[in-house]
């Protein structure tokens, strides 16, 4: 019996965001540089492929500084960003350390701490216990930024200070749910200032906008990502709510549904920006074992971003 045949619309851009690329590299450099084990604070990029092959190389992942028995070895910040008190143990603890957090969270980081110089009480969007939430509210004193989560939290937010208000967003968040939980709090209170430049980073927006393109038109969705990866749980939101009800995670415990594949014409094809294009090079060959395949790979915008590593690891 002939295979049944199916057209794979593939998402452009997909895959590793500057960021991650980066992230990646500061951890090889510093293996290379240091030798090894090099300790790496929380996953560098939320992706067991990636985690486990940096493992492979030398890298030990933990949690706390407090892990590290041997604290004359370097440690390397995840590209999430961390809050303030982490660097400063480092320091107390004498390691060294590199900073691996991608410089868009950065940038909301600095963007935090100067509304704040200026006076303003901070309200961060985000999804809460994410690293980068994490991080970005450890940028600030206690009690001086406050997390919302959606638009429900957004309805019912009391602000009783006197003084202004700002907001800042986490970096890898739906861009219309976002705009969404925005203009709920501008509705409410008006002179709320926001960010010169929008927050949810370029890998993010382009991702989405590239998903939603073709998510009306495909039968069945996949999304190549971590289930801890905001950024690829946002992409698999975005294709049901762009037309593609029957939208997918496929992660490293996934098994793929050949029989909801048996069933469709057309098949969509993502990955977040912490999946390396190896996966889903492999499940798309995965997929030729089985069905007759044609792929038409759909590119929105063409990514030149490069983040430069630390001048310490060349």
């Amino acid at each position: 019996m002939k295979n049944k045949e199916i057209k794979i619309l593939l998402s452009a851009p997909r895959g590793f965001c500057a960021g991650v690329e980066r992230a990646i590299e500061i951890v090889e450099k510093a293996i290379k540089k240091y030798g090894v084990p090099v300790y790496v604070r929380h996953e560098i990029v939320h992706n067991k492929f990636v985690v486990d092959d940096l493992k492979k190389k030398g890298a030990i992942f933990v949690e706390e500084l407090e892990e590290i028995k041997d604290k004359t070895r370097p440690v390397i910040f995840s590209a999430h960003g961390v809050p303030k008190k982490v660097p400063s143990d480092a320091e107390s603890y004498k390691m060294t350390y590199v900073d691996a957090t991608c410089p868009l969270v950065s940038k909301v980081h600095r963007e935090a701490e100067n509304l704040h110089k200026s006076g303003y009480h901070l309200i961060l969007i985000g999804h809460q216990n994410h690293p980068e939430v994490v991080g970005t509210m450890g940028q600030l004193p206690e009690g001086s930024i406050d997390l919302i989560q959606d638009e429900d939290e957004a309805k019912k937010y009391e602000f009783k200070e006197k003084k202004k208000l700002a907001y800042v967003t986490q970096t890898t968040l739906s861009v219309d749910d976002t705009r969404s939980i925005i203009s709920i709090l501008k509705d409410r209170f008006p002179s709320i200032r926001e960010p010169h430049k929008e927050d949810i980073c370029y890998a993010t927006t382009n991702r989405q906008m590239a998903v939603k393109n073709i998510a009306k038109n495909c039968d069945v969705f996949f999304v190549i990502g971590s289930r801890n990866s905001s950024n690829s749980v946002r992409l698999v939101e975005v294709a049901k709510k762009s037309g593609c009800n029957n939208a997918h995670l496929i992660h490293s415990q996934s098994e793929i549904p050949y029989d909801l594949i048996e069933k469709s014409n057309t098949v969509g094809i993502s990955s977040g920006a912490s999946a390396p294009e190896i996966l889903v090079e492999n499940f798309i060959e995965n997929l030729k074992k089985k069905f007759t395949v044609s792929i038409d790979e759909v590119e929105i915008i063409k990514e030149n971003v490069v983040f430069k590593v630390p001048k310490k690891l060349n």
